[in-house]
C-alpha cells in the first residue's frame, strides 16, 4: 500500500531530461521514511509505555481467593432446599467430577470448543473481535475464551474498555500457566452468572430442574449450557423463553458436529420435553421455620459466615408433612374467621423418639401483612386453657393416685379467704369458684372421665393435691421452660393460667407419647461447611423426665373412646390408628388449642388471633379440633399402626376413693358363702368388698401429702377442707333425695365375726394314685392320672396339669384323666403331674407327683 500510494512508475526517458528532479524525488521519499519510521517508534514507544504501566492483578493467589457461598438450608433428606441465605449471590461450589459430562460438553460445545487446544486467547478471534468493535461505545463484541471468562467473572471489573480487554487477554495466558485445564473449566463452571442472583452450575441446576448438576439429562445441560450469553434476557421465566429454546436447539447441534453426541442422543434430546421448575415467587419455603433456623446461624457462627461462607444445614423438617399442614390450614382459614373469629392458626409436629420437629406452620400466611403473618405463633406464649391439665394428672399420678380416683364435681370455692358460699371473710379477699365450659356439675367422677371431657372443677381440685410447684416441676422436666412463677399462677395454673409456646407444649406431649422418655425438640440433624467437615451433628439425648406408668395412665385416658367426647370419636375414627388428643380454651375464648399424638408423632394447633382480641364463645373442639383431625387424616399413611402400652392394674389394696367407689371411704372383704368377715382362707371366688356407706370429700380420705398412708386424723386441719367438704355434702342432700334406698351406714365398724367355712380345717386333702412318683415311661406310652379326695364338702372340679401346662378339667367328681407322653411338652428326660382339687365351696388342694422318660 505504501508503495502504491507514495511511488509511481518513471520513464528513463524523463529522467535523462530533468536529473534535478529526479534526485530532489529521492530525498523526500527518504524523508517520508524517516518520518513515518521515527513516528511508528515513537507510537511503538508510547504503547510499550503504557503497557508496561498497565496494573496486571497478581494470578499467585488465585486459586486461595474466597469466594462467596451462600448457605443452604435443607429439609431432613439434604435434597429440597428450604432457603438460600445470601448476601449478594446464591452460590454452592462443587468440584469438576460432580459435574455432568452433559454440561461440560454443552458448555463447551456453544462456548469455546477449542478450549482443550489453546493457550488461554485465540488470536484470529481477537482480531475479528477488535474489527469489529471498532465503534464508539467501546468492545461489545464476544470472541473470550473460557479462560478469559473466568478471569472477566472472578478478577476484572465489568466496563468495556480496551485496557480492560487487554488485561483480560494478558491475564488469560498467566492463567493458563497457574491453573490446569480442568481448574479453569471448574472455575468456569462454579462462577458463571444464570440469571439473577444464581451463580453455578450446581445453583442453576437445583433452581431450574431441583437436580443436582450430576443428575441433569442432556437436554436439560444444554438448556443450562444456553443461558450464560444473557441469562436475564433468556430466563425461563421471562417472555424471550423461544429465544432461549432456540438457542438450546444451537447448542445441541453443536455438540453434534464436535461428535459429543451421538446422533441418536440428539434426536432424542430434541424430543424431550424439559419441564422448568415453577418459579418460587417468595425464595423461601415453611418460612417460619426456616428463619428460625436462620436466626440460630447467625447466632452460633455470625452473620458473615451464614451469608458468605457456604454452609449447608439439613434440618428436621418433613417437606410433606409442611406441606400437607400448610394446605389443611389454608382450607379451614376462611372457617375460621368468618365462623369463629380467628384470623390465625399455627401448627407443629414433632417426632417423640428423637425430638426432630417436623412441621411448623407459624401462622396461616406468612406473607399477609393484616394479620401480621410474619409472627410465628408457635413459638410465642399463649395461654394454653386445659390444653395443660394432663401435666397435672401426671403429677398426681406419680404421688399414687390412679385414674379411678374419684374427684367430686361440684361448685366448690376454693380460696381459703372465702367462705363456701363464695363471699369473702375479709374485706378485699378475692374468692376463686370456676365453672365448667357447660355450666354443668356432674358429682362424683373419676379422673378419667374428668379428664377426657375436660372438667374444670376436678381438675383445679388435682392440682391442689398434685401441688402447684410439683406440677411444675412436671412439666418442665417434660420441656415446658416459661412456668417461672408458681405464686403468681394459683389454682389457675391447670385451667391455663400460665404462659407456654405451642412448640414447647407439642414437644412435651410428645413425652406421654414415648413412655415419660424425653428428647428435647430438635430442628437440625446436621451443619457442615464448604469443603463438607460437620460443625454440629444431631445427638439423641433422651431423659426419664416421668414415671412410665404416669405417662402411659394419661395416654389410656386420652385414647378412651368411652370416655372422651363422641364428636372427637367422630373426627378420630376415619383415621384407623391409636390417638391420644386434648383440647383447651381459655376462659375468655382468646386461645384454643388441640394437642395429640400416636406413638411416633406429637400434634399441636391453635387458633386465635395476633392481638389477643376474643373469638366467638365455641370451644376448641369446635374450632380447631378440625383442624388437628384433617392433618392427622393428611399423614395418616405415614404413622405405623400401633397402640399404646397398658398401664399397669389398679391395686385392690388402695382406698376406695382411689379405686373408684365414691360412697365410703372404709370397706371391708366378706365371704359370700358364710356371709361373714373373709380370713386368709377364703378364696378369690366367695370374697366381695362391702362399702361403709360414708360421703366426704377425698380430703376426708386422704392425706395429699402421702395419699397412699393413713386417712388424715383431723381433715378440718386442711385449709381447702371445709369448702370442699359443704360443697360435697350439699351435693350429696340434693342427690339423697332422687334416691331414697341409699343410707349413710350408722356403725362404721367392720364386723368381728369370721368366715367359718373356708378353714383350714374345712380344706380338702387330695393324693395322685396313679402313675407313681418316679415311675418311668416310653415317650409314646399313655399315662392315668387318678387321685384320692378327701374333704368335708363334695368334689367340684378337678385341673391336670403337666409341666405347668394346663391338659384340662374334669367335673362333678371325675378323679382321672388320660394323656400321651409324646402330646405334651417335655425335655425327654422327665415330667411333672399335678392336680389341683376345688370343692363345693371353693377350697382347694393339690398334689404333684414327677415321672421318667426312657
Amino acid at each position: 500500500m505504501l508503495h502504491k500510494l507514495f511511488f509511481k512508475p518513471v520513464h528513463k526517458s524523463a529522467s535523462h531530461k530533468h536529473p534535478h528532479r529526479h534526485d530532489s524525488k529521492k530525498r523526500n521519499i527518504k524523508k517520508a521514511a524517516r518520518i513515518i519510521i521515527s513516528f511508528g517508534l515513537l507510537c511503538a514507544g508510547l504503547v510499550l509505555i503504557w503497557l508496561a504501566s498497565l496494573r496486571i492483578p497478581d494470578l499467585s493467589s488465585f486459586q486461595t481467593r474466597k469466594v462467596a457461598q451462600s448457605t443452604k438450608i435443607y429439609d431432613r433428606s439434604g435434597e429440597i432446599l428450604l432457603y438460600d441465605i445470601h448476601a449478594d449471590a446464591k452460590r454452592t461450589i462443587i468440584p469438576f467430577s460432580e459435574m455432568s459430562l452433559y454440561i461440560k460438553n454443552a458448555t463447551l460445545a456453544i462456548e469455546d470448543a477449542e478450549f482443550y487446544n489453546h493457550h488461554g486467547i485465540k488470536p484470529k478471534s481477537i482480531i475479528r473481535a477488535v474489527l469489529a468493535n471498532l465503534t464508539p461505545g467501546g468492545l461489545t463484541q464476544g470472541g473470550s475464551t473460557i479462560t478469559q471468562q473466568v478471569i472477566k467473572n472472578s478478577i476484572l471489573t465489568k466496563d468495556r474498555t480496551i485496557t480492560r480487554k487487554i488485561k483480560e487477554w494478558v491475564l488469560a495466558i498467566k492463567l493458563e500457566n497457574v491453573l490446569t485445564k480442568e481448574q479453569i473449566f471448574e472455575t468456569y463452571l462454579n462462577e458463571t452468572p444464570y440469571g439473577g442472583n444464581t451463580y453455578g452450575i450446581e445453583e442453576a441446576s437445583k433452581l431450574f430442574f431441583g437436580k443436582k448438576a450430576n443428575d441433569v439429562t442432556l437436554a436439560e445441560a444444554a438448556y443450562l449450557a444456553a443461558l450464560p450469553q444473557a441469562p436475564s434476557y433468556m430466563s425461563p421465566y421471562g417472555s424471550h423463553k423461544n429465544v432461549l429454546d432456540d438457542r438450546q436447539k444451537l447448542v445441541l447441534r453443536k455438540m453434534k458436529e464436535y461428535n459429543f453426541i451421538t446422533n441418536e442422543e440428539f434426536d432424542s434430546a430434541s424430543r424431550e420435553k424439559v419441564t422448568f421448575l415453577a418459579k418460587n415467587a417468595t425464595g423461601i419455603r415453611a418460612p417460619h421455620f426456616s428463619l428460625m433456623i436462620r436466626d440460630y446461624l447467625i447466632e452460633k457462627f455470625g452473620e458473615d459466615v451464614v451469608e458468605n461462607d457456604g454452609l449447608k444445614v439439613v434440618t428436621s423438617l418433613d417437606v410433606e408433612m409442611q406441606e400437607k399442614a400448610e394446605k389443611v390450614i389454608t382450607n379451614f382459614s376462611k372457617t375460621l374467621q368468618d365462623n369463629f373469629g380467628a384470623s390465625n392458626t399455627a401448627l407443629v409436629a414433632v417426632d417423640p423418639r428423637n425430638g426432630d420437629l417436623l412441621t411448623m406452620v407459624g401462622s396461616r400466611d406468612y406473607f399477609d401483612k393484616k394479620i401480621e403473618g410474619n409472627y410465628n405463633v408457635a413459638t410465642a406464649m399463649r395461654q394454653p386453657g386445659s390444653a395443660f391439665k394432663p401435666f397435672v394428672y401426671a403429677t398426681a399420678f406419680n404421688k399414687g393416685y390412679t385414674s379411678e380416683t374419684i374427684l367430686f364435681d361440684v361448685k366448690t370455692e376454693f380460696s381459703s379467704e372465702c367462705n363456701p358460699d363464695s363471699t369473702p371473710k375479709r374485706a378485699g379477699a378475692k374468692c376463686y369458684s370456676p365453672n365448667n365450659y357447660d355450666d354443668i356439675f356432674e358429682g362424683p367422677i373419676t379422673i378419667r372421665r374428668a379428664l377426657a371431657q375436660s372438667r374444670n372443677i376436678p381438675a383445679v381440685k388435682a392440682l391442689y393435691l398434685a401441688g402447684i410447684k410439683d406440677s411444675i416441676r412436671t412439666a418442665e422436666s417434660m420441656g415446658i421452660t416459661s412456668l417461672t412463677d408458681p405464686d403468681r399462677y394459683g389454682l389457675t395454673l391447670v385451667l391455663g393460667g400460665g404462659e407456654v409456646s405451642l412448640l414447647e407444649l407439642t414437644s412435651a406431649y410428645g413425652v406421654f407419647a414415648n413412655d415419660g422418655i424425653k428428647n428435647p425438640y430438635r430442628f437440625i440433624l446436621k451443619i457442615e461447611d464448604s469443603h463438607g467437615n460437620v460443625l454440629e451433628s444431631a445427638v439423641d439425648n433422651p431423659t426419664q423426665a416421668l414415671p412410665e406408668n404416669s405417662a402411659r395412665i394419661v395416654s389410656d385416658i386420652l385414647t378412651d373412646k368411652q370416655a372422651r367426647f363422641p364428636y372427637i370419636n367422630d373426627l378420630l375414627n376415619p383415621i384407623h390408628r391409636d390417638i391420644a388428643v386434648k383440647t383447651g380454651t381459655t376462659n375468655d375464648y382468646r386461645d384454643v388449642w388441640a394437642v395429640g399424638y400416636t406413638p411416633t408423632v406429637a400434634v399441636g394447633a391453635w387458633a386465635g388471633n395476633n392481638d389477643n382480641s376474643p373469638m366467638q364463645r365455641k370451644v376448641a373442639g369446635l374450632i380447631i379440633m378440625p383442624v388437628w383431625a384433617a392433618f392427622m387424616n393428611e399423614i395418616r399413611d405415614k404413622l405405623p399402626d400401633e397402640t399404646f402400652k397398658e398401664p399397669d392394674p389398679i391395686s385392690s389394696d388402695l382406698k376406695p376413693i382411689l379405686r373408684g367407689v365414691w360412697k365410703g371411704g372404709k370397706s371391708y372383704y366378706r365371704d359370700t358363702v358364710s356371709q361373714k368377715t373373709a380370713t386368709e382362707f377364703t378364696p378369690a371366688e366367695t370374697r366381695e368388698e362391702v362399702i361403709l356407706n360414708e360421703v366426704h370429700t377425698i380430703l376426708y380420705w386422704v392425706d395429699k401429702t402421702d395419699p397412699l398412708g393413713p386417712a388424715p386424723r383431723n381433715p378440718a386441719s386442711d385449709s381447702q377442707y371445709n369448702n370442699w367438704e359443704t360443697a360435697v355434702r350439699k351435693w350429696f342432700g340434693g342427690w339423697r333425695a332422687t334416691n331414697p334406698d341409699f343410707s349413710e351406714s350408722d356403725r362404721l365398724i367392720i364386723p368381728n365375726d369370721s368366715d367359718d367355712v373356708h378353714t383350714s380345717k374345712n380344706r380338702p386333702t387330695i393324693s395322685i394314685t396313679n402313675p407313681d412318683d418316679g415311675e418311668n415311661f416310653d415317650e409314646d406310652e399313655m399315662v392315668s392320672i387318678s387321685f384320692n379326695y378327701r374333704g368335708n364338702f363334695a368334689l367340684k372340679k378337678a385341673d391336670f396339669f403337666v409341666n405347668g401346662t394346663y391338659l384340662g378339667s374334669k367335673e362333678d367328681g371325675t378323679t382321672n384323666y388320660v394323656f400321651r407322653i409324646s402330646d405334651v411338652p417335655n425335655d425327654g428326660r422327665h415330667i411333672m403331674v399335678k392336680v389341683v382339687a376345688q370343692d363345693a365351696v371353693f377350697n382347694t388342694a393339690e398334689d404333684v407327683v414327677e415321672i421318667d422318660i426312657d
